[in-house]
């Protein structure tokens, strides 16, 4: 039996979230979807978010508290609009927020703010991380203690501008036959500012090991990365965007290559839906966003949560929202 399960937050449209446990208690880094009535098309020009707000939770299913703006686009030297959904992390004190933004051209890059807080405010570096493009920041820190940026989506998110290393504005669509545009993963520096690695394709593969196809629409890559690490696996789940699910991956190395293991969560209420998973306490939760706060409206979501289970060969139980 299904249930109707209320948002966390309802004072603002909010999507994407990025929950991260820091100093024993839950924080979510969601955007900010605006309370606008425009035209919605296929390269998400709707989404016209311009900051950031934190929440923070004692317990994973609320209330969750809004700690106010802590980042404005205004406050971006490169950024001209369009802060999509974000990712925090911590090193050594100091908490890292990064998030996707378009420059002065049009383009997106991948930019970073710091704070002596997790839940703000952040103070943003001049410059995009260099060697960054495209959107969905996802940062995941490993048990040897190195840090990796995962980051791409297709369509809106213009990876697909990026197929030949550099950017490509009329960029054609992939044969359906053809394999599926990756997201892409480098390690970070020390410092949490730059990258250490070079970009390259995370590869996620079916059961026969070949690399899925464009035309897979229900397997491939599309958007919204999350990394998670649960007894000695590496588990890489995602969204489908236009078939409207979340899926996951599995490998032994943050690098890849993943092999499809099958379905997180079906449909939601609106579009489609961006996620991250956790452990707190024990117990896994999983974050998520749907429509079903402003009536089924795409560009105006809410944040929602479930307990995440898994079976005894370490699969993921599929959830209805």
């Amino acid at each position: 039996m299904s249930i109707t399960r209320p948002p966390l937050i309802d004072h603002l449209y909010t999507a994407d979230p990025s929950a991260n446990v820091f100093e024993g208690r839950i924080y979510l880094y969601p955007s900010h979807d605006l309370d606008l009535d425009v035209e919605e098309n296929d390269q998400g020009d709707q989404y016209q978010m311009v900051d950031y707000h934190v929440f923070s939770l004692d317990h994973p299913e609320g209330p969750a508290q809004d700690h106010g703006e802590v980042l404005h686009v205004d406050q971006v030297p490169w950024a001209s609009q369009q802060m999509w959904a974000p990712d925090a992390a911590c090193r050594d004190g100091r908490y890292f927020l990064y998030f996707p933004a378009k420059d002065q051209n049009g383009v997106f890059r991948i930019g970073v703010a710091t704070s002596s807080r997790p839940e703000g405010p952040f103070s943003p570096e001049a410059e995009p991380i260099r060697g960054t493009f495209s959107i969905d920041p996802c940062v995941f820190g490993d048990e040897d203690g190195e840090v990796y940026l995962y980051f791409g989506g297709i369509w809106g998110g213009q990876l697909q501008n990026w197929a030949t290393g550099s950017y490509v504005e009329n960029a054609g669509s992939l044969s359906p036959e053809s394999p599926a545009h990756c997201p892409r993963v480098a390690r970070l520096r020390a410092d949490m500012l730059q990258l250490e690695t070079t970009p390259s394709d995370l590869v996620i593969v079916d059961e026969q090991g070949e690399p899925l196809k464009a035309g897979d629409t229900t397997r491939r890559y599309f958007e919204g990365p999350w990394m998670h690490k649960y007894r000695g696996t590496y588990y890489f789940s995602y969204s489908t965007g236009d078939t409207h699910t979340l899926v996951y991956a599995t490998g032994d190395n943050p690098l890849g290559p993943f092999r499809f293991r099958g379905r997180i969560l079906s449909p939601v209420i609106g579009w489609t839906t961006h996620h991250s998973i956790v452990e707190f306490e024990d117990r896994w939760y999983l974050y998520y966003h749907d429509a079903s706060l402003s009536g089924g409206v795409s560009h105006k979501r809410c944040v929602k949560v479930q307990e995440l289970f898994y079976e005894e060969d370490g699969s993921i139980r599929e959830m209805i929202p």
